[in-house]
């Protein structure tokens, strides 16, 4: 990504780039879209059976003053400090470097519940390109169930 930035200023404009924070993202992914996505990836039977019992073999209660609630089963998010969970984060979130972006191209990286968006600006034109990929990453995330935190979302301009 440096060396992208850094070759694209020495031919003029700028780089803007933009931050993202999805909110609460290991806590939110909702199980059946997970299970789902990793199965039209084509992964054998047998391992899309183990994903599903790791995630919705889960079940919590809750203390308060010494008294429990009843057990109750954990629909969405990915247990977080596991091996597996940032692998499956990212293959939940892996359709979004995916986008149609139309005949232009935003740069996209993602590393674990981090998406950074950039473009090079050079003309005006360059800004509502960045502006409708930021607008397509709004609606995905409002269809895929993971908010997007708009005070922790960051611009940088270079």
């Amino acid at each position: 990504m440096l060396d992208k930035w850094t070759h694209d200023l020495k031919s003029g404009g700028q780089i803007d780039a933009i931050y993202t924070d999805f909110e609460k993202a290991f806590d939110k992914v909702p199980h059946k879209r997970l299970l789902n996505k990793i199965r039209s990836y084509g992964f054998p039977r047998e391992l899309t059976n183990w994903i599903e019992a790791f995630l919705l073999s889960r079940k919590y209660r809750v203390r308060v003053n010494g008294k429990f609630s009843h057990w109750y089963s954990v629909i969405s998010g990915i247990p977080q400090g596991s091996v597996l969970g940032p692998l499956l984060y990212i293959l939940h979130i892996n359709d979004l470097a995916d986008m149609d972006t139309g005949d232009y191209k935003t740069d996209m990286y993602l590393f674990a519940d981090d998406a950074k968006i950039c473009r090079h600006i050079i003309c005006t034109d360059d800004y509502q390109i960045l502006q409708e990929t930021v607008d397509k990453i709004q609606h995905w995330s409002d269809v895929g169930l993971l908010k997007l935190n708009v005070d922790k979302c960051k611009v940088v301009i270079r």
